[in-house]
């Protein structure tokens, strides 16, 4: 009679391999991190739905990274899911009504007073419409509590009032830069550098305010695009004043110009312009000249090349000699360390006989 076995043999599902998405929720602006390893055939490009310390936020997936080639390794937040045709027209929707909100909060501003200093640049909706944020900027801190209680009675949704800097108002902006091209901010920057007067001068741009500053009103973004170049090119030249040598003569450098990796050179009231491998630094040259024409050791006084120290080093090496010299050998000290030889054992011997002919005195007395 045949028998069947009903057992089934299980296999262990394969594990998907992990997918860290970077997230971009704005069209210019900083990606973040989520993980997508279950939501298999996610591209890049599509639009999902993620969990934000601002609540539940729309955003377009810009990059597919492995866990190695993310930014440091810890767990990170899941992808909801998905956005669906009608999250995406209801994000079209509420986006066309920004602008009116923007209009009445301005407009309450302005009743409530005490924000005279204040810009208010742009009014933001999340796609679902229950979080709009206002986004302003001040010179100093203002205190938006009585203005968002206002705020929050005409509107439906969660109201936030956020203070921003000057570069995030240029980027929201947009506009031409003082260039004649689109603002970098507005265009490519994701994230905005630390930038200090220190790289204008290295790169011998003009302090003048009108040159190194931004329609923000702070220094350009694009004074770092260059900067370290710059630093580069300039640690393979001469300083300003030093003296170098060139095909022309002798003289000295009154301009560096790092990036055609040649200096400007006054030699006899005429400028030159000379490459770095036309220089000879004159300080180094008479200084190794100097010590090529002192004496040496081994040949007396006159120029020599054989190698050998000059000068201070060669009495160092004399002195070391003599001392050498002075320095007993091995069987001359295992010889000062005999008893028999030196003034210690001569002293301990000399003891010794006389202890022995005291002993000598007391038999002789005793057998008398």
């Amino acid at each position: 009679m045949a028998t069947y076995n009903n057992e089934r043999t299980i296999q262990p599902a394969e594990k998907s391999p992990s997918i860290i998405a970077g997230v971009r929720f704005s069209e210019i602006g900083k990606a973040y991190h989520f993980d997508a390893s279950h939501l298999p055939g996610l591209v890049v490009g599509d639009y999902v739905i993620v969990e934000t310390t601002r609540g539940r936020q729309m955003g377009q997936v810009m990059v597919l990274l492995s866990p190695e080639d993310a930014e440091g390794k810890r767990d990170y937040k899941p992808i909801l899911r998905r956005s669906t045709p009608t999250d995406m027209m209801n994000r079209r929707l509420w986006t066309a009504r920004e602008v009116e909100a923007l209009i009445n909060c301005r407009e309450k501003a302005s009743e409530i007073g005490g924000f005279e200093g204040a810009k208010f640049v742009a009014a933001q909706y999340n796609f679902e419409g229950t979080l709009l944020a206002f986004l302003f900027s001040a010179e100093e801190k203002l205190s938006t509590a009585r203005l968002r209680s206002v705020l929050q009675r005409g509107f439906k949704a969660k109201v936030e009032l956020r203070q921003i800097g000057p570069r995030d108002v240029a980027k929201l902006m947009g506009g031409m830069g003082a260039c004649g091209i689109p603002r970098c901010c507005s265009t490519f920057l994701t994230d905005f550098s630390p930038i200090s007067i220190k790289m204008a001068k290295a790169q011998g741009i003009s302090l003048n305010p009108s040159e190194i500053t931004g329609m923000c009103g702070r220094l350009r973004c694009c004074l770092i695009y260059e900067y370290e170049q710059y630093v580069e090119a300039r640690k393979q030249l001469p300083k300003r004043n030093k003296r170098v040598g060139t095909p022309h003569g002798e003289g000295r450098v009154i301009d560096v110009h790092p990036l055609q990796d040649a200096v400007t050179v006054m030699v006899e009231d005429t400028r030159h312009l000379v490459t770095r491998e036309e220089l000879i630094p004159m300080e180094e040259y008479e200084a190794l000249k100097a010590k090529a024409e002192a004496g040496c050791s081994k040949h007396g006084d006159g120029p020599c090349e054989c190698g050998a120290r000059q000068g201070s080093d060669a009495a160092e090496s004399s002195a070391a000699v003599e001392a050498d010299d002075q320095t007993p050998s091995e069987p001359e000290r295992n010889r000062t360390r005999d008893p028999e030889h030196d003034s210690y054992g001569e002293q301990r011997s000399a003891r010794g006989r006389s202890r022995r002919h005291r002993g000598r005195g007391k038999n002789r007395s005793k057998k008398e």
